[in-house]
């Protein structure tokens, strides 16, 4: 399988992001802290001595690039799947088919699974024997916590690499790559535009190259029907009206994705129950994961209502299991109910304001010595040290619980607002 086929008509009418996918480490952006010369993922390899793993990492930031170019490197034969559109059938006979290779061939199958934190802990479990059997080499992408979305079974057998969003400078010099391109890009059309333009592009795809690539495809594309000239020039008002145009989809796994819970959240803050719900719809119409949404949910009862209504927390719990019980269409009105009472509940953020402030002293100061009467003392050499003295008095001072530098630090405000 030549995965980076010039003359396949497929890849001629792929999208920019698709043909512009790097082929060889210089044509990589971002993730030195993986790829870069002497780096331990860019040895192995190169050494072909790869294990299973998960990359885990926002959209736009290389993962398919990265699984793609480790097939080509280790001469691996490659199968790329999405947890979205695959079940369990279809995957047993991938793996029929790479343990055939393997035996007769003596042929190794790289099998990716593209938003792997989609497939259900039993569709997650059949990978198990032929990972550690050896049949499939496995990778995995997500932009979700592994750590939540991946059962510990699987997990426990695979190594996880955390990719970054490119920078604003590296996504630039891939643009003006896709621009100069004469085989894969525009070079061989004359394009003018200037690099606060293209920095303005990279600043809005939100460290997503995929997304920028799109967005300067389109502007082109656009300016191509529109003009019919030769010579095509993009300017910063053809930002504004392309932005109008065309980042007005929702796209689960791009930048209105994001854009779109970010609206969600705040209009809850702000009790805005309408927005809340509106921006709900927009999300279950586009069939957003309802355990995403409930997920943020949870987290907000805590963090922004918190103690002003501390039962927001086993509502939300609740609406959780619910829409994990039931799913769509019906999970909806569940999801409707918990909205409304949150956006509806008062705010109380300061369990969260004293969590992140007590965080700040912790990476400020490391581990402060703890006060020797709140120490454990499971040995009698440790009670003749002073270990757990007075442990069992209340103190007078409760400050002489914390360490001695953080005595007068106050961390929980008792009067809200």
């Amino acid at each position: 399988m030549d995965l980076f086929e010039d003359n396949n008509a497929i890849a001629q009418s792929a999208p920019l992001a698709d043909r512009m996918r790097p082929r060889t480490w210089d044509e990589f952006a971002g993730q030195q802290e993986l790829i870069g010369k002497g780096k331990l993922l860019r040895e192995v390899i190169e050494n072909d001595r790869i294990p299973s793993m998960i990359l885990w990492g926002p959209p736009g930031s290389g993962k398919t690039s990265l699984a793609r170019m480790i097939a080509l490197m280790t001469q691996s034969h490659f199968v790329q799947l999405s947890a979205v559109t695959t079940g369990v059938k279809e995957v047993r006979a991938i793996i029929e088919l790479a343990r055939e290779r393997l035996v007769v061939h003596s042929k190794r199958t790289i099998l990716f699974i593209d938003e792997v934190h989609r497939f259900n802990k039993a569709q997650q479990d059949a990978f198990l024997p032929h990972i550690e059997n050896g049949t499939i080499l496995f990778i995995g992408a997500t932009t979700e916590n592994p750590s939540f979305e991946v059962n510990s079974a699987l997990l426990s057998r695979l190594k996880v690499f955390v990719l970054q969003p490119l920078t604003v400078e590296e996504i630039v010099s891939l643009l003006k790559k896709a621009i100069k391109d004469k085989k894969r890009g525009y070079g061989k059309q004359k394009i003018s535009i200037l690099p606060n333009v293209l920095s303005m592009i990279a600043q809005l795809s939100n460290g997503d190259v995929r997304s920028a690539y799109n967005f300067l495809e389109f502007l082109i594309e656009s300016k191509k029907r529109i003009s019919g000239q030769a010579k095509i020039t993009i300017k910063k008002e053809d930002i504004k009206e392309g932005l109008q145009k065309n980042i007005l989809q929702y796209d689960k796994a791009g930048d209105e994705h994001y854009n779109t819970i970010s609206a969600f959240i705040k209009s809850m803050r702000a009790g805005a129950v309408d927005a809340a719900v509106y921006y709900l719809a927009r999300m279950i119409e586009a069939g957003e994961d309802p355990l995403f949404i409930a997920r943020r949910m949870v987290i907000f009862a805590s963090e922004d209502v918190g103690m002003a209504q501390p039962t927001a927390l086993v509502v939300a719990n609740d609406i959780f299991r619910a829409c994990e019980t039931i799913g769509y269409p019906e999970c909806a009105i569940n999801l409707a109910h918990g909205v409304v009472y949150l956006a509806s509940a008062k705010k109380d953020r300061r369990a969260y304001d004293a969590l992140r402030a007590a965080q700040a002293d912790i990476k400020e100061h490391g581990n402060l010595a703890i006060p020797l009467s709140v120490r454990n003392a499971p040995t009698k050499l440790m009670k003749e040290l002073g270990y757990g003295e007075g442990y069992e008095k209340y103190p007078e001072d409760l400050a002489e619980l914390l360490p001695e530098k953080l005595r007068k630090r106050k961390y929980f405000n008792e009067k809200n607002g």
